[in-house]
């Protein structure tokens, strides 16, 4: 398994990447902003009550009076009333003299009082089985002549303050999610719009066609200025490459072709002039490994030129008419070598687009075909006709030996011949350029057996300009 594969679907998109990231950013500053808020709020919460505590105890503290040596206290109205605007908590008093309880909870003994007179002390604790929230107030009254120590300590429970509190965290925490959810589109459009100059820029590279190899002239962020260079250093690499193939496969034609020509005509200049049977069977080998060789490395440099220029295929407009007749005019001296003739029947004009070179190596190959396998003293019958509305038809047919019906479907496979073509010189390559140059024009070729007698047909089928 390739490091690609194994990683998770997401890991692979610069986008969704991007995305899960402000995402996964975004939801931990909504976890910790709903955290603040909720601990300022319960903060808030908790010192508001400490607030109104302490001015409650302070003022029943400053309603104690002495009178005659005896503390008197009348509890004011105002001391409970401001903590009912707290909440519905019940509150709990107790006002000691020296440790004795003139008035109150005699169980509400506070923890820790305060030591001077004036502090205030503020506890939380358990009272009767609730959490209390208590402050103690120290003051020192005259009784008669004896200052005597005063403790007021006022208590309630946090059932409200804890209410306000969760109040206030649940009005967080959706705030929170809101504000995670506007995070995460704008994270998303963010993401989107940043990546756009890319997706804009791989675009521009798949609008152009195979052969348009010339720099791209873009506006690119800084962060793709690199990526640009390097392609544009690429394609003038790749350009180079395909125009140094190009013209070796143009030499390696010259070089090639001619030296075995020059042979063959040696090696038949020298059969006339022997008389021994054995020499002239040698020379004869000769020239039919001459014959072969010349073929074959023909047809090679063809299919090459075909793979070559089907990536860069031309767009010209190309008459069947002409091109049949050019090469049948070619082949017609090979021909007459054997008493073949070669029958043209093509009226233009016969239009089509695409690589005039292409066209006429497949139409030449698939002829020479016909002319190798044909018997000596017959005809090759070639025809132009409309196929349909769209297309052209060339049809070629022979009377040689036709299409082993075995090895039928797979003759344009490279190098594949008929299983009853032994003895008769091919690379097994015409009739695959022939289909390759029709495949990369819309085309196809069609192999048949004619019904009325012998022979093969052969039918190149375009699609009309």
């Amino acid at each position: 398994m390739s490091a690609a594969a194994s990683r998770p679907f997401w890991w692979r998109s610069i986008g969704q990447r991007l995305t899960i990231l402000l995402a996964v950013i975004a939801a931990v500053l909504a976890i910790l902003s709903w955290w603040m808020v909720t601990s300022f709020a319960r903060e808030a919460a908790e010192r508001t009550q400490d607030n109104v505590l302490v001015a409650s105890a302070t003022s029943i503290a400053e309603a104690l009076r002495s009178e005659q040596g005896t503390i008197l206290l009348e509890l004011p109205y105002s001391a409970f009333a401001m903590l009912d605007a707290i909440g519905e908590d019940r509150v709990f008093y107790r006002v000691a003299a020296d440790g004795e309880t003139l008035t109150g909870y005699e169980d509400l003994v506070p923890i820790n009082p305060p030591d001077r007179p004036g502090d205030v002390a503020v506890r939380t604790l358990s009272f009767r089985g609730d959490l209390v929230r208590m402050v103690t107030i120290q003051r020192t009254v005259l009784a008669g002549q004896q200052p005597v120590s005063v403790l007021v300590s006022v208590a309630q429970t946090r059932t409200g303050v804890e209410a306000i509190g969760t109040g206030l965290s649940r009005t967080a925490a959706v705030l929170s999610v809101a504000f995670f959810l506007l995070a995460v589109g704008l994270g998303a459009f963010a993401t989107t719009s940043s990546l756009q100059p890319l997706n804009s820029f791989a675009q521009a590279v798949t609008r152009r066609g195979p052969s348009d190899l010339r720099p791209l002239r873009r506006r690119v962020p800084d962060e793709l200025s690199p990526l640009l260079i390097a392609l544009n250093r690429l394609m003038e690499r790749l350009g180079q490459s395909i125009r140094r193939s190009e013209e070796f496969i143009a030499e390696a034609a010259h070089r090639v072709r001619t030296p075995l020509a020059t042979v063959r005509a040696q090696a038949e200049l020298a059969l006339h002039t022997v008389e021994k049977d054995n020499e002239k069977q040698m020379l004869r080998r000769m020239i039919r490994a001459v014959d072969e060789s010349s073929r074959s490395a023909s047809q090679l440099l063809d299919h090459a030129t075909v793979s070559f220029r089907a990536d860069a295929l031309a767009q010209d407009r190309v008459d069947l008419a002409e091109l049949a007749a050019k090469v049948t005019e070619g082949l017609e001296p090979t021909a007459e070598m054997k008493d073949i003739a070669l029958h043209l029947d093509a009226e233009g004009p016969a239009d089509v687009r695409g690589d005039t070179i292409l066209l006429e190596s497949a139409l030449r190959n698939v002829l020479d075909n016909s002319v190798k396998y044909s018997p000596a003293e017959t005809e090759v019958m070639i025809k132009l006709s409309k196929d349909d509305a769209t297309h052209w038809r060339i049809t070629i047919r022979d009377h040689g030996r036709g299409f082993s019906a075995d090895s039928l479907p797979e003759l344009t496979a490279r190098f594949k011949r008929g299983t009853n073509v032994e003895k008769v010189v091919g690379s097994g390559l015409g009739l695959t350029i022939a289909e390759e140059v029709l495949q990369a024009h819309g085309g196809r070729l069609e192999l048949s057996n004619p019904q009325d007698g012998a022979g093969a047909c052969v039918s190149l089928i375009l699609p009309a300009a």
